[in-house]
């Protein structure tokens, strides 16, 4: 399964699963996706966010601050 962010004409972005990514182009050169808040049907990829893990193969702990912890000296983290 993957899972794609997508994005009406009017702005209005969502999640729509799909079995592959050859499912995604089928649907959507057939127009059978719709926004689910307005049922637009000129539908795209919204731009995503990567997941990207760190060397050890986990992805870092985050501090509030939204960044990696960076350890000591960190204002946000009070030390």
């Amino acid at each position: 399964m993957i899972v794609y962010n997508l994005q009406c004409q009017k702005g209005h972005v969502f999640e729509e699963w799909f079995s592959s990514s050859s499912e995604y182009d089928e649907k959507s050169k057939k127009r059978k996706l719709a926004c689910p808040e307005c049922g637009n049907k000129k539908v795209s990829k919204a731009i995503m966010a990567p997941n990207v893990a760190s060397s050890a193969g986990k992805a870092p702990d985050m501090g509030p601050c939204g960044q990696p912890v960076c350890g000591t000296g960190c204002p946000a983290m009070g030390s």
